[in-house]
């Protein structure tokens, strides 16, 4: 019989609170690096990120539509992700919302970007591509919302960016990726709504706040 000594337990654990440590230093470099290539300086990186993703969980309310019957609550999945849905707020009635992280702060920091920076025309441009593609794309979850899967945002936006403005390809991409999702996943299905049957459909949130976010991410790194 082997007895290993007390304080093993006690690496095994510090190890692992290391490797975590590490991974999200990491991750937030990668991001930061991300961002600033995108045009945003260096001081106000972390706070948008933080920002973000704490606002991801927060939806800001702005009305609210009669809506047929509503689904109970239960798991749906799609591209291979979990949707769960919701318990319903007032039965018979969707709440149109638009979430913080997802919508509300990636229209901010493009309008930041598009004021600033002499980009404008291929911006729009970018941005009616991407929009176009992922309304085709768009999927409505009954009960959940609309999903658009979470690579086609980034990857075509990166794309799209680097033929219009190859040499200022990453600002390009985020306005186009993070706008074109919202407009195509999102706007332009807000009239389906009564149909979805979900207690609360948020602009930015649920199925598009990854492809949202990773647009941001990725728009910096491969363009």
């Amino acid at each position: 019989m082997i007895f290993l000594p007390a304080a093993v337990p006690l690496l095994v654990l510090l190890l692992v609170a290391f490797l975590v440590v590490l991974v999200v230093l990491v991750e937030l470099r990668v991001l930061s690096y991300a961002y600033q290539k995108i045009g945003i300086r260096p001081r106000y990186v972390f706070l948008i990120m933080l920002l973000t993703l704490l606002g991801s969980g927060v939806n800001i309310p702005l009305y609210q539509i009669p809506a047929g019957r509503m689904l109970a609550p239960h798991t749906k999945w799609l591209y291979g992700v979990p949707y769960a849905v919701p318990e319903a707020m007032h039965a018979g009635v969707t709440v149109v919302a638009v979430n913080v992280g997802g919508a509300l702060i990636p229209t901010l920091l493009s309008l930041y970007l598009f004021l600033r920076l002499p980009l404008r025309g291929r911006m729009v441009i970018g941005t009616a591509v991407v929009a176009v593609v992922v309304y085709q794309l768009a999927h409505i979850v009954p009960g959940v919302g609309i999903v658009v899967p979470i690579l086609v945002p980034p990857l075509l936006a990166a794309g799209v960016a680097l033929i219009l403005a190859y040499h200022r390809a990453p600002p390009v991409a985020y306005v186009s990726g993070t706008m074109g999702t919202l407009i195509g996943a999102d706007l332009l299905n807000l009239g389906k709504v009564a149909h979805m049957g979900a207690p609360m459909v948020s602009i930015g949130g649920a199925g598009t706040f990854d492809g949202v976010f990773l647009t941001g991410i990725l728009a910096g790194l491969l363009a």
